[in-house]
């Protein structure tokens, strides 16, 4: 006979009791999204690769800790975050983010033209430098909050930071990223 699909909170519990298949159903669903935080966070896909899969098994390790209730994925997310920020520290180089893969927008349908083409692209590239250019702190919330679409409540979770600073430096890269775009459009 065969059930329905065990909710969320169901596999946390059972991973919790050590079911190996029931957490490798929890890391298949948040692998791409872990992978993309941990990316936007180191810049390189080897590092994020590498945060992300030591993340899942820290966070394995953590299960017993987790707050029944809570949601799974700002918990997940802050340890893949840590850890990426780690291995970035370790590295003892400067992240210049390559955002391009997480900030690719799929074709629409008709294919533009290639005038339209080519300014999208300078424009696509201005606006990676100018978030590149912003400080650390300012370009996690805007990686965090608009290129892989958290919430300002699951950016503050992921980031272990309070919603207030998230929405301030938010406020503040958006003024930097608009003082960059006019200057370049001068």
């Amino acid at each position: 006979m065969v059930g329905r699909p065990l909710t969320e909170a169901e596999l946390i519990e059972r991973a919790r009791r050590g079911d190996q298949d029931a957490y490798g159903d929890l890391v298949h669903a948040y692998q791409g999204i872990a992978f993309r935080t941990a990316y936007l966070l180191t810049g390189n896909a080897a590092d994020a690769q590498d945060a992300a899969q030591e993340a899942f098994v820290k966070a394995f390790y953590a299960l017993q800790r987790f707050r029944r209730g809570a949601e799974l994925r700002p918990w997940l997310l802050r340890i893949v975050a840590n850890e990426a920020r780690n291995r970035r520290r370790s590295a003892g180089r400067r992240v210049n983010l390559a955002l391009r893969a997480a900030a690719a927008v799929p074709s629409g349908g008709a294919a533009p033209s290639p005038e339209t083409s080519v300014l999208d692209a300078e424009q696509h590239a201005a606006l990676l430098d100018a978030v590149n250019g912003l400080r650390d702190e300012e370009r996690e919330v805007v990686a965090c909050r608009y290129f892989l679409e958290l919430s300002e409540e699951e950016t503050a979770q992921t980031l272990g930071l309070r919603k207030g600073t998230v929405k301030s430096r938010l406020s503040r890269a958006l003024v930097h990223l608009r003082e960059h775009m006019e200057v370049d459009d001068v």
